[in-house]
């Protein structure tokens, strides 16, 4: 199933990022796919290394995390606590099929992309700190299937580059994501005019990968244009798992996806259009009617003529057009006036 297939009849389309909340264990990672599928997720979504292909083990100062949600930990420890096992990868893309929903993976050095090409992943995922990865962007390109490209911390001339290897090497669909590479982010972090920036300055798909623990992030980024979001899950009671604090868990799933989709429904269509339900309304808008008896040759006043709801009458527009004129017909008080008078004055219709 090709990803620009499902993109133009499915937007949103709704990735669930697995990552490492799986907590090391195999039955959990099949449970978390069980769970996107039965709350309506489009894909679930890997992560491919291990901590010898995303690191290297040292207790270098600059391996060392003195921020954020994993502070405390050296990197090689957190990726090797982390990973989805390679060993794994085959029994759960078989598993996500079984059960009817896609599965995909990010790659993070060559040999990731190696054993995803031998599992025939559908597409690709580069994530965000892998953007200046540019040999790891012309491998994945080079499979020529469609590249889902995170761009958390890049910059303009960083996504440029990125974007013009994987389309020099193959590459002949790629979305774009707009992200915020701080786990949780922050509302105030946020600028979804870069939305609408990416999508000009690239004219491919743009979506959204989301880190924050408001779902109204998600849905401003629909509202500005998104057309796939990304966001990691988690299991209710597995609160010790690396990426809990900002993932959905069991249920919110739905209610996040039913939200997205209800702010694309409202998105609309691409022309101005009103909903014929509304046209039951139009009753109560004004129309001119007559305020006091009008007898035929009586001249046609403020006095006797007034612009009033309901709609049953005459169009506003003719309202000053009619003063000063003889009314050519007797009319009672009380009484929309109609077609039929403009006629004898001999008045165009203007509407």
């Amino acid at each position: 199933m090709k990803m620009s297939k499902n993109l133009i009849k499915k937007i949103p389309y709704f990735v669930a990022e697995i990552s490492a909340n799986h907590n090391g264990s195999i039955s959990k990672a099949k449970k978390l796919i069980l769970n996107a599928k039965k709350f309506g997720a489009d894909a679930v979504k890997l992560q491919t290394y291990t901590a010898d292909t995303i690191t290297m083990k040292s207790k270098r100062k600059e391996f060392f995390i003195k921020e954020g949600l994993w502070k405390g930990q050296y990197l090689w420890d957190l990726y090797d606590k982390s990973k989805t096992p390679f060993q794994w990868h085959s029994e759960l893309f078989r598993f996500a099929k079984k059960n009817k929903i896609i599965c995909f993976s990010s790659p993070f050095d060559e040999t990731a992309v190696d054993l995803l090409e031998e599992l025939n992943t559908p597409f690709y995922k580069v994530a965000s700190p892998e953007i200046t990865h540019i040999p790891l962007i012309k491998k994945i390109a080079k499979t020529k299937k469609t590249i889902i490209m995170s761009t958390g911390m890049a910059n303009l001339k960083e996504i440029d580059l990125a974007y013009k290897v994987a389309k020099q090497n193959g590459a002949k669909s790629i979305i774009i994501l707009y992200c915020v590479s701080k786990y949780p982010a922050q509302i105030s972090d946020y600028n979804f005019n870069n939305i609408k920036i990416l999508k000009k300055r690239f004219g491919c798909k743009i979506g959204f990968s989301d880190h924050s623990l408001d779902n109204r992030v998600a849905a401003t980024a629909i509202a500005c244009g998104a057309e796939l979001i990304e966001k990691h899950i988690a299991l209710r009671n597995e609160k010790k798992s690396p990426d809990y604090k900002f993932s959905l868990k069991d249920k919110e799933i739905k209610t996040y996806i039913n939200n997205i989709n209800e702010i694309s429904a409202m998105k609309g269509k691409n022309f101005f259009y009103r909903n014929l339900t509304e046209s039951k309304n139009l009753k109560y808008r004004q129309s001119i009617y007559s305020i006091s008896k009008i007898s035929k040759g009586d001249k046609i006043t403020k006095d006797n003529i007034k612009v009033l709801r309901p709609a049953n009458g005459l169009h506003p527009i003719y309202f000053e057009e009619l003063l000063n004129k003889k009314c050519p017909i007797n009319i009672k008080k009380g009484t929309p006036l109609d077609k039929l008078l403009l006629k004898k004055l001999k008045i165009k219709n203007k509407i």
